[in-house]
């Protein structure tokens, strides 16, 4: 359960960094970047979640 929490606090702070960059740094190009960063954390946090 500690891993499980550990894990959600690092993808809340890794979106939280991600969306303080687009909001001083707004580019559609780093848009997409972003989401693909912050797509591939959701996927792998569920993959993780689900104890492959």
């Amino acid at each position: 359960m500690r891993n499980m929490t550990l894990a959600a606090f690092a993808f809340a702070v890794l979106v939280a960094f991600l969306g303080i960059l687009l909001w001083k740094v707004f580019r559609i190009d780093l848009t997409i970047i972003v989401a693909l960063a912050a797509g591939m954390a959701f996927y792998d946090f569920f993959l993780y979640r689900r104890g492959r």
